[in-house]
């Protein structure tokens, strides 16, 4: 669009012209006219008024001749400027580095900028802005980052940090910018792109109050009532039961994209080659590359990103409380490459279940949200700005398997892992024996995995009295598991896994990988665990 009109002469047609031009693509994109930032010199765009009082501004004060790019009013944020990319000062280090070190986050990660200006705009104000006139140390912003970082890391209550607020607020001199409550800190924090769904949960681990059941107050599947049961068994309206949080991926993988650096890194895997023929990434996998041959137009995009999502239950309590679970899905994105795929602040939280249980076969319930945007991510969401190359484009991701330890395997593909049929691979053929004296299970076929003339094969007294001259059988595909469980066996598999919803799940040849650091420690704790505590308790003469 023309904006030499900025620079003519307010008296002139050109000028007058220009003046109707702008506020009539103003108002065929903000769908407003009562509601739209003043470009005047005076106000700046920090004052909202109607068509009327903007033209009048307009005309008897001057257009800001430095507002080169209307994204106040409705030219997207993306396209802006290179400058828009990092946010980059001089030195160049980005301008909110304070953030990153803080709660570390990526530079990529302070909000989808590009679909709401104002919040952005709001944001660059409070990064400037100091704490107070005259401080040089701190911005508003930097303060509230360092002093929300404090309340999560020492567990305040929000009461507690309203009160620190106010006494930060008297300490420090006249004029400062600390806001003096929660409610003013989260509203200046969710402009950094933190937000979060809360979604309310049957107890049972029935459903989500969500879509079809969002009105809903008991549970269709058990009858349980929506609302938490106080001590003296009334129940305590819309006080959820059981609530989880959800962090949709979504925004987050658009924002990824708005860093210059970032987008680049995402494309990394194309570019690489492998030289010595080894499987030193994930994009020399079998996965990788079916995904790539059988759907070519998604392969022959290398911004489509390849996903891993990885879940287990821990105590945040530690030993303290034993009644509470927590069991956060995170997801990995193998674009980038292996120094910064594993780093902290590129994996991805997604989901944060927590109860007094775990989830265990039910957790499929809680993954809904998420396979919905997977499928989404599928499909392809378009409008994406690449702020590498300087277009927009259609993400697309697919998940490529799950990460996780032996029992959270069970959960998430449905195959029973233990009894007699615990072995994913051997299934209805597992060979198991129940011990005689210590009644537990123990499988005794693993020899078979060894090379044909290994010794152990015809050894005989150190393992179950016999040779082992059995081949390994093969593992199933996910064309057969599903097969199985559609039609009833319930044998080997105790439900269809929610994975299976996505329209390529199915034939990818590894869909859960095992986490081998997980189970050996757990193995460890199980195994010498006891011992050591026992070792301490005699070293003490058997006084606790």
């Amino acid at each position: 669009m023309d904006k030499s009109w900025m620079h003519s002469d307010r008296r002139s047609k050109a000028y007058e012209f220009g003046v109707e031009a702008f506020l009539n693509f103003t108002v065929e994109n903000l769908l407003t006219t009562t509601h739209i930032r003043c470009p005047c010199v005076k106000c700046v765009n920090l004052k909202v008024f109607g068509v009327g009082i903007i033209r009048d501004h307009v005309y008897f004060n001057g257009i800001d001749q430095s507002y080169k790019n209307w994204t106040f009013h409705g030219e997207p944020w993306e396209a802006t400027t290179n400058a828009s990319r990092n946010v980059e000062e001089d030195d160049g280090h980005s301008r909110y580095s304070f953030v990153s070190e803080e709660i570390d986050m990526d530079d990529n990660d302070f909000g989808d900028f590009g679909s709401d200006p104002y919040e952005f705009a709001n944001v660059i104000g409070d990064g400037d802005q100091p704490v107070y006139p005259g401080c040089r140390k701190y911005t508003k912003l930097s303060a509230l980052v360092k002093l929300y970082n404090l309340k999560a890391k020492h567990g305040m209550s929000d009461v507690c940090f309203t009160e620190l607020l106010i006494l930060q607020g008297d300490l420090l001199p006249e004029g400062n910018t600390i806001p003096t409550s929660m409610y003013e800190a989260k509203k200046t924090l969710c402009a950094l792109g933190l937000s979060y769904e809360k979604m309310h949960a049957c107890p049972n681990d029935c459903i989500l109050y969500r879509k079809e059941y969002e009105d809903s107050t008991n549970c269709p599947t058990c009858g349980i009532s929506r609302w938490k049961q106080g001590k003296d068994s009334i129940l305590k309206e819309g006080v959820p039961a059981k609530v989880v949080w959800y962090f949709p991926p979504i925004p987050r993988f658009k924002r990824m994209f708005q860093s210059h650096e970032t987008a680049k890194s995402l494309t990394w895997h194309a570019a690489r080659k492998s030289i010595d023929g080894q499987m030193s990434h994930p994009a020399d996998s079998p996965s990788w590359k079916l995904l790539d041959d059988k759907w070519p137009e998604f392969g022959n995009e290398p911004r489509n990103l390849r996903l891993a999502l990885s879940s287990d239950g821990f105590n945040p309590h530690s030993s303290l409380s034993s009644r509470y679970s927590c069991w956060p899905v995170i997801l990995v994105t193998y674009n980038l490459p292996p120094w910064l795929c594993m780093k902290r602040k590129f994996m991805m939280l997604t989901l944060l279940i927590s109860g007094p249980k775990q989830p265990g076969n039910d957790i499929d319930v809680y993954l809904e949200p998420l396979i919905d945007d997977l499928k989404s991510l599928w499909v392809g969401i378009r409008g994406v700005y690449d702020a590498h190359n300087g277009e927009y484009f259609t993400l697309r991701a697919a998940l490529m398997w799950t990460i996780n330890d032996f029992p959270a395997y069970g959960n998430l593909s449905g195959c029973v892992v233990k009894g007699y049929k615990a072995c994913p691979i051997c299934g209805d053929d597992t060979p198991s024996h129940m011990l005689k004296n210590g009644h537990k299970i123990c499988y005794i076929g693993h020899r078979k995995w060894l090379p044909i003339n290994h010794p152990y094969r015809r050894q005989r007294a150190a393992f179950n009295g016999k040779p082992e001259y059995g081949i390994p059988p093969e593992p199933l595909t996910g064309e057969e598991v599903l097969h199985m469980v559609e039609n009833g066996d319930r044998v080997c598999w105790k439900k269809k896994s929610i994975f299976f919803d996505l329209e390529y799940w199915k034939y990818l040849p590894v869909r859960h990988a095992l986490d081998v650091m997980h189970i050996e420690k757990n193995v460890c704790d199980s195994i010498i665990g006891w011992d050591c505590c026992s070792i301490r308790f005699i070293e003490h003469g058997g006084q606790n």
